[in-house]
């Protein structure tokens, strides 16, 4: 117990000046303690209501989001402003965290015959504009007692927005032939736009070079063996399986890693933040920059 709080309680009894002395404080500090209790209450009362707004935005997250994403959305929320400090402590006291990184299966099997494309993008994983930069990757997506799924995907580089995607028992050519045809669909066209990957037989393959042609987008692949040259699609496999696995082995059946993933990737792209897009979904930052089409094509 505070030890003004004990002098108030019992100084009806004792008195105040005694029970200063017997508790090792000044009746002037005990005074000041009274005198603020009323702003001391009034900030409990807040610190109550903000923690209540931080429990609501952590569990509309799944449990996700950590203290910077939890600090964006209160402040698009409006009301009193809140730093990512006060919010980090308050989630501590509560027991609220966000998920943590888990580690990566490999998925990516080169095919060391296989013709190379050149490296368009040089890890520089930005552009001016949407439909201009884009990386594909594929992520292994394990379930109990059942043949895994495989997720790939391909994300435009200016908004990080998540333009296509399929899900298969199979990493054969067509999951990433599928997964491109899913973001010409939602582009519209992808004339033109640099499709960036990693050295799998998948991406090095006949099929897959020969559509690339067809839809007029240039290949592009970093080092043979280097993440690092295919960062940003790593990121984002990281956040997927993070955010949705949340520190579990794996899905129990193949149903529920479908919806589970379906239900990721649409909140993905219309409302989880980015701290790339100050804190922005990638539709919503399209749409303030430069307004397109918010219809997510998939292949599933």
């Amino acid at each position: 117990m505070n030890r003004c709080q004990f002098v108030e309680d019992h100084q009806r009894r004792f008195g105040v000046t005694r029970l200063c002395s017997m508790l090792g404080i000044s009746r002037s500090s005990f005074y000041d303690w009274r005198r603020t209790a009323a702003a001391r209450a009034a900030r409990q009362i807040a610190e109550a209501g903000l923690a209540a707004r931080i429990r609501k935005v952590h569990q509309d997250s799944d449990g996700t989001y950590g203290a910077p994403r939890i600090t964006a959305e209160l402040r698009a929320e409006g009301g009193p402003v809140v730093n990512h400090k006060r919010v980090a402590r308050i989630m501590r006291t509560i027991g609220l965290e966000g998920v943590r990184l888990r580690r990566r299966h490999r998925t990516t099997l080169a095919d060391q015959a296989a013709p190379k494309a050149p490296d368009l993008i040089g890890r520089d994983f930005t552009a001016a504009a949407v439909n201009m930069k884009y990386v594909g990757d594929i992520t292994y997506l394990p379930v109990s007692g059942a043949k895994p799924l495989y997720l790939a995907t391909v994300i435009d580089l200016a908004s990080r927005r998540l333009a296509g995607w399929a899900i298969a028992d199979h990493m054969r050519t067509e999951l990433v032939i599928d997964a491109l045809a899913a973001a010409e669909r939602t582009r519209g066209s992808l004339d033109g736009a640099i499709m960036h990957t990693d050295h799998g037989s998948q991406y090095t393959s006949r099929a897959f070079a020969e559509i690339c042609r067809s839809a007029g987008v240039r290949q592009s692949m970093g080092a043979v063996g280097s993440s690092a040259d295919n960062a940003a699609a790593e990121s984002f496999n990281a956040a997927f399986k993070r955010e949705t696995l949340k520190g579990r082995k794996g899905w129990s059946s193949e149903r529920e890693a479908r919806l589970d993933a379906f239900r990721w990737l649409t909140r993905y792209n219309t409302r989880r933040r980015h701290s790339r897009l100050g804190q922005q979904s990638p539709i919503a930052y399209e749409n303030d920059f430069q307004p397109t089409a918010t219809t997510l094509a998939q292949a599933a």
